[in-house]
Formats: C-alpha cells, structure tokens, sequence
C-alpha cells in the first residue's frame, strides 16, 4: 500500500510510505481499495486544522514512530475487495472519508442498506458526519457519472448550504452586505449561488485576486466582484458580515479597519491563504474581532438541523440545493484527473501553495 503522508508543522512537505497491506484483517473488517479522490482548497483547510479540530485522527500514518507526519483526509470512491463482514460484499462500492492512499481498512458498524459508520476506537469521537460511508448499491437514482462531480462538491456544498442556512437564520444579522473572501473557491461559489436563489438577500460582495475576478464576474452569482488590491471600493458604510474562507490576517485587519462598526460579524470557514502566517487560533484570537468572530464548524450544524427536520427533512433539504450546485458547476468547471500519488505531488504542492485554478476540480486515481 502507498500512503502520501504530510509533515504536520509544513504542509509544503510530503512523502509517499509504502508498506505490505497483505491479506489478513479483523474480524468483520472490510478491506476498500480506493478508486479515487478529490482535493481542493477545502484539504488544505484539514491539514492546518488538523491539530486544533482533528483531522489528523482520522487516518494515523504509518511508520511515523516521532508523531511529525500526517495524513489529510480525502473525499472519494472505494471498491471493497476483502470482506470478513456478513453485511458488506466484495466488489460493493462505497462514497466517503478516506486517505490519500491505495486502500483503507474499515471496521463498519451501524450498517444498513444505504450506509455504515466506520468503528474503528481512534474515530469514535470524531464528527459522525466524517465517519459515515454511503453505500451506492443502495443509493436511489445513483448516476455513475457523477462521481467526480460528487467527490470534489459534496464537501464543500454542504458547507455552502449549512453557511446559507445558518446566515439565513440569523436574518444575516440585520446586514445590508455579506462579503466573501476567497470568493472563487468552491465553497464560496456554492454559497453564492445559494445566496442567489433566494429572496431578499442583503447584496453579496465577492473578493478575489484580480486573477479570477473575470472568472467570477462570468458566472453571475456574485452582485459584485472586487479583488484585493481594490478593498476601498467596498461601501464600508454598508452594515456587513463577513464570511471568510481564506484565514488571510492582513486583508481581515485591513476589512476590520474600514468597516468598524459596521462589520457585525465573521463567520470564519476555511484557511486557503494559510501560509499568510494565520492559524486557526489566529483567526480566531484577534483582539479587534474577536468578539464579532465565529468558527463555522459544518458538522456542527448538520447535527443541530437532522435534530430540527429529522434525517428525512434533512436529506430532502441538502439534496435539492447539492444538485442545483451540481448542474450549475457543470457549466464552469472542469475535471482533471491524476493518475498516480507520485503524479499528484505536484499539484498537491500547488494547490497548498495557493495557485488554484478555480475553474478546474482536481481528481486522483491513486
């Protein structure tokens, strides 16, 4: 088995460990060869939290004696190959959290016609929603097709419809303006678009760097669109909410600065401007925000509204807006598939050092 592990203290650092996986596993394992996975800027958000929320407990590496490696999870397809479980078959396909590696040992419990809950004692105080495989053979209306969509979008559009619900709850905070930072990521597209379909909607501001205001001003999600260098073209006296995926301290300080009161609240979720010198805890702790500043965890969410609409409710509720995200994004991005870990060291080194086209969905046949 290959494994990309990553050096916790410098995501810039990886290693590919191979190891013998050989034939024997535990009494009703399941032994899933991995088919593929997605990696966006949302992984890179895993690997710098992955200490503070836990990321790196899902997967333990192997061969790291010294406790420095890593390994971030991954969204994708596996095939089950080895069953010593009376439920799961060899050949069934499942949808889920995996590493970025050839296969995965999963010890599935809670199992019923269409998922199963990994067991495994260093997963069992993770977030359920992480733990969860769905199983396609008990899927309705699955479409094979739409695996790779699937992979790189569920993740993020399902942060993007908790942030649309929960800034709609809160009657986004009285706001006349929501502006997004790292307004081209996925994440902050699908919000976007979310934000669009519905009615009486404070204006939606999109940020960017002066590379993919095009982009984002084509797909017509975004009331507007202004890039870094042109932050004084924001109406600071506009009462606004911030939601921040890219964990930038310079461009929040500079937003803090201009809105002051004004600025009611942000919602931070991601970190793809990580190598910006922010930590989550430094996101978090800003003396001049700290007070207006909320770490939007999605899980968390998830819980509170399967608790409100029950699981049905909340099925139906995620599935209408994933699959509107799903057509739109047929229409602006494309897939790229790597073959090969060794092959994805490359663009793995890319994407965490913030060249990200946000046109393109990166997908690994490891």
């Amino acid at each position: 088995m290959n494994e990309l592990q990553t050096l916790k203290t410098d995501l810039n650092k990886t290693r590919i460990v191979s190891k013998e996986q050989g034939d024997h596993i535990g009494e009703s394992e399941v032994l899933a060869k991995i088919e593929k996975f997605s990696f966006t800027a949302n992984n890179v958000t895993y690997g710098v939290a992955g200490d503070t929320i836990g990321y790196w407990q899902f997967f333990p590496p192997s061969e790291d004696s010294n406790n420095e490696w890593g390994c971030i999870p991954m969204w994708g397809f596996a095939e089950i190959v080895k069953s010593n479980n009376e439920h799961l078959k060899v050949d069934e396909r499942i949808f889920g959290y995996f590493p970025p590696a050839n296969h995965l040992v999963l010890s599935p419990i809670k199992v019923s016609d269409q998922s199963f809950m990994d067991g495994k004692e260093h997963r069992k105080d993770l977030p359920p929603v992480y733990n969860n495989y769905t199983r396609l053979n008990g899927e309705e209306n699955y479409d094979r097709s739409m695996d790779n969509i699937r992979a790189l979008l569920f993740p993020l559009h399902i942060t993007a419809f908790c942030l649309c619900d929960a800034l709609e709850e809160q009657s986004y905070e009285g706001a006349s303006q929501i502006i997004i930072i790292s307004a081209s990521s996925k994440t902050a597209i699908g919000l976007a678009q979310g934000l669009a379909e519905k009615e009486d909607t404070p204006k939606v501001v999109g940020l960017t760097s002066s590379n993919n205001t095009q982009f984002l001003e084509n797909l017509d999600c975004y009331d507007e669109v202004i890039s870094y260098k042109e932050l004084e073209k924001i109406n600071n006296s506009n009462q606004s909410v911030m939601v921040d995926m890219a964990g930038n301290r310079e461009i929040l300080s500079t937003l803090q600065s201009s809105l002051g009161v004004n600025m009611l609240k942000c919602l931070t979720v991601g970190m793809t401007h990580w190598d910006k010198g922010t930590s989550v805890e430094d996101a978090l702790a800003q003396a001049e925000l700290q007070d207006r500043t909320e770490f939007f965890f999605a899980p968390a969410h998830i819980q509170k509204r399967n608790n409100d609409w029950g699981t049905e409710g909340y099925n139906k509720k995620t599935s209408t807006f994933m699959n509107a995200r799903a057509e739109q994004s047929l229409k602006w991005m494309k897939i790229k598939e790597i073959s090969g870990l060794d092959q994805f060291i490359q663009t793995y080194e890319e994407i965490v050092s913030g060249n990200i086209n946000p046109g393109e969905g990166i997908i690994v046949l490891p």
